[in-house]
């Protein structure tokens, strides 16, 4: 070498380096580049093996792709379609009228699909006895199949007579009866009585019971009985399930006919009831004719009958064709797997001369790594790699030993001079480490600082939620007192009003209509004020409530499945909602993570919280319901809520996400704030999902609301599925108490206590 690639240091280089390099042969690179091409020549005679396997593998491969799959795949397909054209006659019997365009569209595209997989296999082995019998099993399915098609319309069309027919008959003999039956009241009281309407004088007895009148009133009831019969056989007529069913009632017909023509003529005569004829003769009408109940009848049970004959050869012809078709798939199945099993033997033999290649490479290979790399190369680089180790470790002080005159002899040499430069740098590396422990210190220094600032804040916290609760829970027991005494007087009250007004009932005789009326008027307003006064204390009380839950503590932590406790929870929020308003109805869809499992939670808090979500969500979607029902354009919406959970690495991911009418963006800003609700005033508190926020971040979790105004509403929950040992910024303790504020009094006041409330939207911050 003629310059030191090696940095300058105090001690000029040595000539360990060397003046000249390594001869030819002596040269590392020379005696690698020998091995690598052995291995070359070895890794081209495989080539050439491969090669040459190869191009037998891919004639065998076209073999298959070219001859075997595809008529395997014909076959397959054949099959395929051959199931669909089986099927197709079925579907057409029982194809509803507004969907046999449909299924008729089906069929014949079925029928297309199977002549095209047919034809090729047809055209490759046409005097193949399996492909004959396809054929012509097919070409009947296929004329069944067509006879069926064109009956269908015909069919459809005497279903829709029948029903029309099954309208008109009950319509046209309520109409006659409309005219017999108020005949045979005014003959019989004509009869009874001799008035035939209520200006004429009375008849003499001995005329209006005289044998024509008889007569006539024997024929009108007649008439109503055939009427009733005639109706009676047409509507057996449309329902009867066989031929033979119909052919006796045509008979009955006709005679009932004959009958109701005696009557009609006897009745005609008297000219005493106008309009029935013509009335009769419409309902007659209908049995008689081509289009005639029975004959309409007839048509469609002849249809029905043909069809079940043509179904019945169907089955026949199914088991054939399958069969069959069954016979053209084994026998390409056998095909595909002799070029297959050839292909194999191909890949085997290829596979046996890579391995015997491979095995002398390996050889080779071995000799080469223990004669040249383990005894040349490995036990000096082996000795060089020894003492950089020692210098990675600060052994700077001892020399490296050169010896040899190839490569690895300038590597030892290059790294005697990396030493002594290394023993000038170690000095300065000393001063910067100094310098980068300070800095490290310095660090961890501002981190405590930092830690000190964050506890301080928490402190502030759990000293204000402390004081909070202790006011909450005292302005709670204060309040429950006089709620009782208000609660209680008001139902008194009640009662006392029941009372007034039984003793009201007993004097009301002796009132005037001025008294009655403002007595009345009074008693309702009472009544009102009363009712106002009751929905309002209750109101007041579920908020009393609510504070003193929001000031206790919520239990000891334990492990609980998520799943089964929003399951639970869930159920409660919707029968809780059924138990009020027993018209609720949603639909809850649990799409539960299998590998959900447990969580260290607190089983009471957090079931409030799935309470609130689920209440709330059940309210939002009932009230879109009732919006739409009253709007008129409920359509196919149906009230869903839907509970999803998921386990990550880190987070269980809790949700639930309901259709309702969602959140405006200024309303969802503000629905974790106590007191704020968009329920009416008598429903809803504002305290249940500031308490649910308050729960979950005392598990460590967050809640987050994604919601689309008129579209949806999620409340998504993250907790940790390790918790982090945290203390509760609201402390343990009992803030409700029980009493009987109720005690003896007298007072009246003046007001009304109803208030108003208005929102909009839906996450309404009340707890269930």
């Amino acid at each position: 070498m003629t310059e030191s690639t090696a940095p300058q240091g105090p001690e000029p280089a040595a000539s360990t380096t060397g003046a000249q390099r390594p001869a030819v042969h002596r040269r590392i690179s020379t005696q690698l580049y020998a091995g690598i091409f052995g291995a070359v020549v070895l890794t081209i005679v495989a080539s050439v093996v491969s090669w040459i396997s190869f191009s037998n593998v891919d004639d065998s491969q076209r073999r298959v792709s070219e001859e075997s799959v595809p008529e395997l795949a014909g076959a397959f397909g054949l099959a395929e379609f051959s199931n669909a054209l089986v099927a197709a006659a079925p579907r057409l019997t029982t194809a509803p009228s507004d969907q046999f365009t449909t299924i008729s569209a089906e069929v014949a595209t079925a029928q297309r699909e199977f002549n095209d997989h047919f034809k090729p296999l047809a055209r490759a082995n046409p005097t193949d006895v399996h492909v004959q019998e396809i054929s012509a099993a097919a070409d009947e399915l296929e004329k069944n199949i067509t006879t069926i098609t064109a009956d269908m319309p015909h069919f459809y069309s005497l279903t829709r007579k029948i029903e029309q027919l099954q309208v008109e008959i009950p319509t046209l003999s309520d109409a006659a009866n409309s005219i017999i039956l108020p005949a045979i009241d005014d003959q019989l009281f004509f009869q009874v009585t001799g008035y035939r309407d209520q200006v004429s004088d009375p008849i003499d007895p001995m005329t209006r019971t005289s044998g024509g009148e008889l007569l006539l009133y024997r024929h009108l009831n007649a008439l109503q009985a055939d009427v009733a019969q005639a109706s009676e056989l047409m509507g057996s007529a449309l329902i009867a399930s066989e031929v033979a069913f119909v052919e006796p009632l045509t008979e009955s017909f006709e005679s009932v006919d004959d009958r109701i023509q005696i009557s009609l003529s006897a009745i005609a005569e008297s000219e005493m009831v106008p309009g029935l004829e013509p009335a009769v003769n419409d309902l007659l009408a209908l049995g008689k004719g081509d289009q005639s109940a029975f004959q309409v009848s007839v048509d469609r049970l002849e249809i029905i009958a043909r069809q079940d004959r043509l179904l019945t050869e169907n089955q026949a012809l199914a088991v054939d064709l399958l069969d069959e078709v069954h016979a053209i798939v084994q026998t390409a199945q056998a095909g595909a797997d002799q070029a297959t099993e050839n292909s194999a033997q191909t890949i085997n033999t290829a596979r046996i001369l890579l391995v015997i290649i491979s095995v002398i490479g390996v050889l080779g290979a071995g000799l080469i790594s223990w004669l040249f790399v383990g005894r040349v190369l490995l036990r000096r680089i082996g000795r060089l790699s020894g003492r950089m180790r020692t210098l990675a470790k600060g052994d700077l002080e001892e020399e490296i030993e050169v010896s040899g005159r190839d490569e690895i002899a300038e590597m030892a040499s290059a790294l005697e001079v990396f030493r002594r430069h290394a023993l000038e740098i170690q000095r300065l590396n000393l001063v910067e480490q100094l310098a980068q422990e300070l800095s490290e210190r310095n660090d961890e220094l501002q981190e405590v600082l930092e830690e000190l600032s964050q506890a301080q804040d928490q402190i502030v916290a759990r000293e204000k939620l402390a004081a909070l609760g202790e006011v909450t829970a005292g302005v709670a027991h204060e309040i429950r007192n006089p709620l009782n005494f208000i609660n209680n007087f008001s139902a008194a009250s009640a009662e006392l009003l029941e009372e007034m007004a039984e003793v009201y009932e007993d004097i009301i005789d002796n009132l005037s209509d001025e008294d009655k009326d403002l007595i009345e008027e009074i008693n309702q307003d009472l009544n009102d004020n009363l009712e106002r006064i009751q929905s309002h204390g209750k109101r007041a009380n579920r908020i009393v409530q609510d504070m003193l839950l929001m000031g206790r503590g919520g239990g000891e932590t334990q492990m609980t499945d998520i799943n089964d406790l929003i399951h639970e929870h869930s159920l409660l929020a919707y029968h809780s909602a059924r138990a009020q308003d027993p018209e609720f109805q949603v639909l809850l869809e649990e799409e539960f993570d299998p590998d959900m499992g447990q969580l260290e939670v607190v089983p009471q808090d957090l079931g409030r919280v799935f309470l609130n979500f689920v209440a709330n969500a059940g309210y939002a979607t009932n009230k879109k319901q009732k919006e739409l029902i009253d709007a008129g354009t409920v359509g196919d919406y149906t009230p869903t809520v839907v509970l999803k959970s998921r386990r990550t690495d880190e987070n269980a991911i809790l949700s639930v996400r309901d259709n309702g009418s969602g959140i405006p963006p200024d309303v969802a800003a503000k629905i974790f704030d106590p007191f704020f609700t968009t329920k009416p005033t008598n429903e809803g508190t504002g305290l249940g999902l500031a308490l649910s926020n308050d729960i979950i971040r005392e598990h460590g979790g967050t809640i987050t609301v994604n919601s689309e105004p008129g579209e949806f509403t999620e409340m998504v929950v993250e907790l940790p599925l390790t918790r982090a040992k945290t203390t509760p910024l609201v402390g343990d303790g009992d803030g409700d108490g029980t009493g009987d504020g109720a005690g003896e009094g007298d007072g009246a006041g003046e007001g009304d206590g109803a208030g108003e409330g208005d929102g909009a939207g839906e996450g309404d911050s009340d707890d269930a």
